[in-house]
């Protein structure tokens, strides 16, 4: 019996457990009086630090709240410029990036990377946790009053880090970054060999919440879209039925218009049934932080359509309201579907580009050979 088209369970990431993080090197006494923020807690509210690298920007919503004297330290940085040119300067892969050191600007010193900037300001550790995406102090072990200039970034969850560094901001935007960062070759000692420098850190005002897109269209409107496909096999074009499934319209339009499904795979294909795709963990790259943000679960919409060739509907796990990016084309009548699966598609273009990827050797329900979405875009019909 053929199995029924699932939305399979992403693979999640082993967190990493970091029992401490400190500077190379001992740092400097501290000779003077802990930098105090020159800030009102008004004036540095609902801020964000952007930090413009080599390899892409990452935004950081400041926390005055948690850290006031940090964050003030890091506006005060970023005003003077004190922070341009410096660079992540060691990581763990897919751990930590470190940055902050002034010492990093200068490509001649990298024996002394991490011993600079420290000494600055007096700890403020309170209960928040090193979650994903947590922006925290680096100190020196046994000196939590060390902090100063250099901050670290948590890529997974650090639970062995709570309690024992100053959290002065969360990243908002820009985590792949963050992630390809971390991926920058180190030696033995944990220091880049190649460098990955801060073009500039600037202060915002944090920007409104995005509007997803295709929200505002009338359902009537939605019908004036296609969604085109360029796979590995060829072009393949989509219309959708927006007076029946409306906001599984929307979600894949979004998904679509995001670049979610750019580099992702037809990872199942069934002769005589259907081939399907969607499933983020075949995607190339990881997800951006926009991205993420239009992932989530949809109610059903189921209807009377039938799923005949040509067909495309969304896959989903045992739960109804499970759907969420992965779905998938029929290949031929499959009426056992009819009323359990969402449909919201049909093939307009590209039947015969169906049929080539159907007919690709498979080892059981996988293609032998990566057969993907080169590039997926929205169009007006």
């Amino acid at each position: 019996m053929r199995g029924a088209p699932v939305q399979s369970v992403p693979l999640r990431c082993v967190p990493l457990l970091l029992v401490g993080l400190a500077a190379a090197g001992a740092a400097p006494a501290q000779t003077r009086e802990p930098f105090v923020t020159p800030f009102t807690i008004e004036e540095m509210t609902g801020k964000q630090a952007v930090v413009t690298t080599d390899l892409g920007e990452i935004a950081i919503d400041l926390r005055p709240d948690l850290a006031p004297n940090h964050v003030g330290l890091v506006m005060q940085l970023a005003a003077d410029g004190a922070l341009d040119g410096t660079t992540f300067h060691r990581m763990v892969r897919h751990g930590i990036v470190q940055g902050g050191d002034p010492i990093t600007a200068d490509p001649e010193r990298t024996a002394d990377y991490g011993r600079g900037g420290l000494g600055l300001v007096a700890d403020e550790i309170g209960d928040a946790r090193h979650v994903r995406g947590a922006v925290s102090a680096v100190t020196v072990p046994g000196r939590p009053d060390s902090g100063g200039s250099q901050f670290f970034i948590c890529i997974v969850d650090q639970p062995g880090l709570d309690g024992r560094h100053s959290i002065w901001g969360q990243v908002a935007d820009g985590m792949d970054v963050v992630t390809r960062i971390s991926e920058t070759p180190v030696d033995t000692e944990g220091r880049t060999a190649e460098r990955v420098v801060v073009r500039s850190v600037t202060i915002r005002d944090k920007p409104p919440p995005e509007v997803p897109p295709f929200t505002t269209e009338t359902d009537a409107e939605l019908a004036a879209y296609r969604a085109v496909l360029e796979t590995s096999h060829g072009r393949i074009a989509i219309d959708f039925y927006s007076d029946r499934a409306p906001n599984h319209v929307r979600n894949f339009l979004r998904l679509v218009d995001s670049g979610v499904y750019d580099g992702i795979a037809f990872h199942r294909v069934v002769p005589g049934f259907v081939i399907q795709s969607g499933h983020l963990p075949t995607r190339r790259d990881p997800l951006t932080d926009r991205q993420q943000r239009f992932i989530g679960n949809l109610e059903p919409e189921f209807s009377a359509t039938p799923h005949v060739r040509g067909i495309v509907s969304m896959a989903r796990l045992d739960d109804p309201a499970s759907a969420s990016t992965s779905f998938f084309i029929v290949t031929d009548t499959a009426s056992e579907l009819d009323g359990v699966y969402t449909v919201f598609g049909v093939v307009v273009e590209g039947l015969d580009v169906v049929a080539a990827i159907e007919a690709v050797p498979t080892d059981g329900e996988t293609p032998v050979d990566r057969v993907e979405i080169v590039d997926a875009e929205v169009v007006r019909r």
